[in-house]
């Protein structure tokens, strides 16, 4: 247990799914999976990001939250995305509260039917790259900076998807993560408004 508990936390928590205590079957040709979307304990918490690396079959080059596949010895949810967490970025899963989730969502891309685990942590234990293979950068954002209007964006696809966006120095953050992180501003009460009509084009860097 995180103490003290930061004074957003509460309403947050209020606002979440209960944590699921076993795996619910996925649909037919889905592989259950889930990530983590790391809050640290203070004031103007900051959520933990990954820069997938490029060479990877699916979502190379995008920014992602810790997490993957179910694996055997994987009981629930949580059980897949702090053990992705240990992998990708060497946080041990003692040092991580557990407090909810959001609702499961569906990667056509990559048939992936994915479980996002809402932690808490203090911020202060080490994180690093700890799989090359799959991860090539660990970074956090405040969530004072997720929530400034000047950082967020629609963005664009080639193909016509469009959804929200954050485009914060030289990285861009689009995708099934950004609407994790767009659902989690609104729960925790951070979100600000912002122009939905400002349309930045999906940098190729980003897309896989």
């Amino acid at each position: 247990m995180i103490q003290p508990m930061p004074v957003w936390a509460d309403f947050l928590i209020g606002r979440l799914d209960p944590l699921e205590t076993a795996w619910t079957p996925p649909h037919e040709g889905e592989r259950p999976s889930a990530v983590l979307a790391l809050l640290s304990s203070s004031e103007d918490p900051d959520l933990v990001l990954t820069l997938r690396a490029a060479g990877l079959e699916y979502h190379g080059g995008q920014i992602s939250l810790p997490g993957g596949g179910r694996e055997p010895e994987d009981d629930s949810p949580t059980d897949t995305a702090l053990r992705e967490a240990r992998e990708e970025i060497g946080l041990l899963p003692s040092c991580v509260h557990p407090v909810g989730q959001l609702h499961t969502r569906d990667i056509l891309v990559s048939q992936n039917r994915v479980v996002p685990v809402v932690g808490l942590w203090s911020g202060s234990d080490p994180i690093r790259v700890c799989d090359e293979v799959e991860v090539e950068q660990v970074f956090r954002w405040s969530v004072s900076d997720l929530a400034d209007p000047a950082n967020r964006v629609t963005a664009r696809h080639p193909r016509g998807n469009m959804g929200p966006a954050w485009q914060i120095g030289d990285l861009f953050l689009w995708g099934f993560t950004a609407n994790i992180v767009d659902v989690l501003l609104r729960l925790g009460g951070w979100e600000r408004p912002w122009d939905v009509d400002r349309i930045v084009d999906v940098p190729p860097r980003f897309r896989s």
